[in-house]
């Protein structure tokens, strides 16, 4: 994907700080934000990275810190992340998508380390323009259907059609025995390859797409204990512990403030 010049330079700062970026829709979910540090956690839908105007430093399963521009993570890797406060684009694509193997063509000058694909450069100009731009949320789809576009052609691998086909018929958390059967697998099939292609367990992602209706509350406006509620969790408590296990750091960090 060839991005005009101007989106690799930073904008003329604007009058206030801009407030976090939080896009979710039709199986992707983007955050654009400043972020300081964030401990070990876990993504239930496999992930890519981006620093918008520097490095950031990433740690795998507690292994060596690694100095990166780009990185894509597949899904139930746990990850430290050290941002610095600068801020970082997050891009999730679900399986009613693809899975982690069409992210890698956004990592440029990649190499694998420690299970995950780190890279010195990446396709990170329209994360800065989603950023900078403080009506972005008005063509955030369109732009994020690109950024997709771009890349799947690309990916290594198509994603089975079965768990993809069973994932998009969810319109909420729903059993195995009924995803099973939108798959047209047995229950045992059914997560056996589910667990393969995604990365996590169906009942992991699950929670995940729980994880994810609530913070789409959040961005629509809902407080936090609207959404938690909405979401199915028990209350505000329960999401807070929940989004520190996913995110690595407390929700009022990204979620404060949020554009709307």
């Amino acid at each position: 994907m060839t991005a005009p010049a101007h989106l690799y330079e930073r904008a003329t700062p604007t009058p206030e700080p801009l407030r976090p970026f939080w896009f979710l829709d039709q199986g992707r979910t983007c955050f654009i934000g400043p972020l300081i540090y964030n401990a070990a956690h876990q993504h239930g839908a496999p992930v890519f990275l981006a620093g918008l105007y520097g490095p950031f430093g990433l740690r795998i399963a507690g292994g060596d810190w690694h100095t990166c521009r780009s990185a894509v993570i597949h899904a139930g890797v746990s990850h430290e992340l050290d941002v610095g406060g600068q801020p970082i684009g997050v891009f999730y694509i679900e399986p009613s998508l693809d899975g982690a193997l069409a992210l890698a063509p956004l990592v440029r000058e990649g190499e694998a380390l420690d299970g995950v694909l780190i890279g010195r450069a990446g396709e990170f100009g329209l994360m800065r323009e989603l950023w900078e731009d403080g009506a972005s949320l008005n063509w955030a789809s369109a732009a994020l259907d690109d950024l997709i576009g771009f890349a799947r052609p690309r990916a290594q691998r198509e994603f089975d059609g079965r768990i993809a086909h069973a994932v998009a018929a969810m319109d909420r958390p729903v059993s195995v025995e009924t995803a099973a059967m939108a798959a047209e697998l047995s229950p045992s099939r059914f997560q056996h390859l589910f667990t393969e292609e995604v990365g996590v367990p169906f009942r992991r992602y699950r929670a995940w797409m729980r994880m994810r209706a609530a913070i789409a509350e959040i961005a629509a406006g809902s407080s936090f204990t609207e959404a938690a509620h909405a979401a199915g969790f028990f209350d505000q408590a329960h999401f807070n512990r929940d989004f520190r296990h996913t995110f690595g750091a407390a929700p009022s960090i990204s979620l404060f403030r949020v554009r709307l």
